[in-house]
């Protein structure tokens, strides 16, 4: 019996050294989100083409996605940091529209610096207190299930 255990845990050991970390996960979403606003920007801007709607909808897409995962985890982050999310969700929302109704280079990189600068953010991990194992430090260790 003792064997199943061992086995058992010696393949969630296994899956959670190949699994990509969340944080991982959201900065690479920002930073193509980031890509793809930069290059509707310098291609297809004068002409408010498809690629610039694409771009932001798919922006507006993730943005919506990160304010529905703060609001829903009230319990998991701290107050301050879910109203940032959803201040910075609110600005997206906005400068989108804006830029439907009247493309400007400038508008479009305000959008591709949030990104990326969330993303650097989210890539840097934080010091942990000695002792603190790295997953609490992180974030990155289980969940409590959505009740």
């Amino acid at each position: 019996m003792l064997d199943r255990h061992r086995n058992a845990a010696d393949a969630y050991a296994r899956s959670s050294r190949t699994t990509p970390d969340q944080r991982a996960l959201e900065a690479d979403a920002l930073l193509k989100a980031a890509r793809r606003l930069e290059d509707a920007r310098d291609g297809e801007l004068p002409n408010h083409g498809r690629a610039l709607d694409e771009a932001l909808l798919y922006n507006r897409k993730l943005w919506t996605i990160f304010a529905t995962e703060a609001a829903d985890g009230a319990d998991r982050l701290p107050a301050e940091l879910r109203n940032n999310i959803a201040n910075i969700a609110v600005f997206v929302f906005k400068r989108s529209l804006d830029l439907l109704a009247a493309p400007a280079p400038e508008k479009i990189d305000a959008l591709i610096e949030i990104n990326r600068s969330i993303a650097a953010g989210l890539l840097t991990r934080p010091e942990r207190p000695a002792g603190m194992p790295a997953a609490a430090a992180t974030g990155d260790g289980p969940r409590p299930a959505a009740g």
